[in-house]
């Protein structure tokens, strides 16, 4: 190694050394990235009342302390959808990835395969389905919007099946746009419109500035080249615009159950009664999910809601959690109260903005540590036997 390479080598792993948690992580993104893909990440709808709720309720669940148990050999490995994981967490889909770091949804893929858990890459990618297929050497998921264009829709269920993909995930809770403030105030595209402000806020960021200099990768992969109608990026931009479709009923779910014949996963279920018609779709697993109150402000969080829903189709699907997660202890919370399995989004997203593939890496390892510790002074070894047992009844709480 050069002495030049040593030196970089050496400032990394001093800059792994001081993150102990995914606020540093968050912390070093705010820094790195440009301020309107930053925000896209670290924002909701409206108010940002539901996005603030998620971290805030699930932060509130206390633990009790065990004393006295055997916690030596402590296994986080689970199963999420029929694949062995080496802990019940996987990377969920993410629009624009690719703009936190050059070749984002690649580098994220590596991460969370070396680590041993599933990536699902988003409809709303820079990296295409076939690229990041074609980084890892096990099949990742991919999620779906059901656009208008059925046709499309069809040809990208095609695409994920040439591309082995093993999962589908659908997402049902953006029929239109959450309303997002911080996106419409810095003007958010995609590629980056060059307005004086937003080249101002860059130039600040010269190490995300040549990452993507060096790259070809600036705009919607999955979409690029595959639109009828579209031949630049102001038509495609328009194209997306008019996409999202308020007709989607259960009936766009069957359809997609006929065109697909593997793991099916429907995400963006908050009421039990949807979680049944989500089980009688032939859904394989759903997600407790309120899109990281990027959506419906003013809805409750992911948490509150997850205990009927559990209670409402247990054993009869998985049942994944989605929503605030910032910590390993979060997923245990969520596993106690009844979800098989959990996807983190913003989390994985400032390692991905701080620090690439390895931040991504960080990410993981950072929630694991936590998960286990967290398990042993609960008083478990096992992952998979987490319940509410392990949690402080509402009505013992202080408060």
């Amino acid at each position: 190694m050069s002495q030049r390479g040593s030196k970089v080598a050496h400032k990394s792993r001093r800059r792994s050394q001081a993150i102990a948690c995914i606020e540093d992580l968050r912390r070093l993104a705010r820094r790195r990235v440009p301020r309107m893909f930053y925000d896209y990440v670290d924002s909701g709808s409206f108010s940002e009342s539901t996005y603030r709720a998620n971290e805030r309720d699930l932060a509130a669940i206390c633990f009790r302390q065990r004393v006295a148990v055997n916690v030596e050999n402590r296994s986080l490995r689970s199963r999420m959808a029929g694949e062995d994981v080496a802990m019940p967490v996987a990377l969920a889909p993410a629009g624009l990835c690719g703009m936190l770091h050059a070749g984002g949804e690649i580098l994220a893929a590596r991460a969370a395969q070396s680590f041993g858990i599933p990536f699902c890459l988003s409809t709303m990618s820079i990296c295409s389905l076939e690229e990041v297929a074609a980084s890892t050497t096990k099949p990742i998921w991919f999620q779906l919007y059901v656009m208008r264009a059925r046709g499309f829709v069809e040809r990208l269920i095609a695409r994920a099946k040439e591309a082995r993909c093993c999962a589908l995930i659908v997402t049902l809770d953006l029929p239109i746009s959450g309303q997002r403030h911080k996106d419409l105030r810095n003007g958010l595209s995609v590629p980056p419109r060059l307005a004086i402000a937003g080249l101002a806020d860059m130039a600040t960021k010269p190490r995300w500035c040549l990452n993507m200099l060096r790259t070809r990768r600036r705009s919607f992969g999955n979409l690029t080249g595959h639109t009828d109608g579209v031949d630049d990026i102001t038509s495609l931009l328009a194209w997306i615009e008019q996409q999202f479709d308020p007709r989607v009923t259960w009936d766009d779910i069957a359809w997609i159950r006929r065109l697909w014949d593997k793991k099916l996963v429907l995400k963006g279920i908050m009421e039990a009664e949807d979680a049944r018609r989500a089980v009688d779709a032939g859904a394989d697993a759903i997600v407790v999910s309120n899109h990281g109150g990027r959506q419906l402000d003013g809805a409750p969080s992911s948490i509150r809601m997850l205990p009927q829903i559990a209670k409402a189709v247990k054993d009869q699907t998985e049942i994944w959690f989605d929503g605030g997660i910032r910590s390993g202890q979060d997923v245990l919370r969520a596993i106690a109260l009844g979800a098989d399995s959990t996807l983190i989004g913003r989390a994985y997203l400032y390692g991905l903005g701080a620090l690439g593939e390895s931040g991504v890496r960080l990410c993981l390892e950072v929630i694991a540590k936590e998960l286990s510790v967290t398990m042993g002074l609960c008083g478990i070894a096992d992952i998979n036997v987490a319940d509410a047992g392990i949690l402080m009844p509402q009505e013992q709480m202080p408060g």
